[in-house]
């Protein structure tokens, strides 16, 4: 039987996030590589699969492999579908660090993801801060480091990994590993902590072979 999940995957690409979960879950997953440059995220089988022509993209043939058209898009969405899916890297339901993990799971798309595009493309004046939804990025990383402090580290949720971590963290990763940031000793901690995991260490493999092979064709 096919694998459950199909990641649709161009390296150096958000779908990053994707894969290292994946590999976290030991879930059962191909991989569908794309290459950006050639556009292959535009054509018209992708399109009927992601109709934004973004990545990452997720598909799920089910638990028994007979399902079909099941699609899950947006990285917060996929970390909480495949946290559901496979009961791991997420607090149980009625579970007080529940409520930490839901905000920090969204934090990364609807607060730092912003912040982090309002520093790579600088607007010309800053916008009152009664019309925008999310904080400046220091001030996004700061609250990032004050949870992670709370909790006594190395993770959001001190020493349980889970999927806030791989979408805050992920980000933050992304933001120092192209110097929109310096870390400060705390950041600097919790990717570290990242970095030795051996399921990031797995699927930087993957995504440096992925790379040459797209440099390749």
């Amino acid at each position: 039987m096919a694998p459950r999940f199909r990641l649709h995957h161009a390296p150096r690409s958000r779908a990053f996030r994707i894969l290292w979960v994946l590999e976290e879950l030991g879930a059962p997953y191909e991989r569908v590589p794309h290459v950006l440059q050639h556009g292959t995220q535009k054509a018209p089988d992708f399109l009927a699969i992601n109709p934004d022509g973004k990545l990452p993209a997720l598909e799920d043939r089910g638990p028994n492999g007979d399902w079909a058209g099941v699609v899950v898009t947006e990285s917060g969405a996929i970390c909480a579908y495949l946290a559901d899916a496979m009961e791991l890297l997420a607090p149980p339901i009625g579970t007080p660090d529940r409520a930490i993990y839901a905000i920090f799971l969204a934090y990364a798309g609807a607060v730092l993801e912003p912040a982090m595009t309002d520093v790579a493309f600088a607007r010309k004046e800053a916008p009152p801060p009664s019309t925008i939804g999310w904080a400046s990025f220091d001030d996004g990383v700061a609250r990032v480091e004050r949870q992670i402090t709370a909790s006594g580290g190395p993770y959001l949720l001190g020493q349980d990994f889970t999927m806030a971590d791989a979408m805050c963290g992920g980000l933050l990763r992304f933001a120092a590993g192209f110097g929109m940031f310096k870390p400060g000793p705390v950041t600097a901690g919790y990717l570290a902590a990242l970095e030795e995991r051996p399921a990031m260490v797995r699927a930087k493999a993957i995504e440096d072979a992925a790379q040459k092979a797209a440099e390749a064709s």
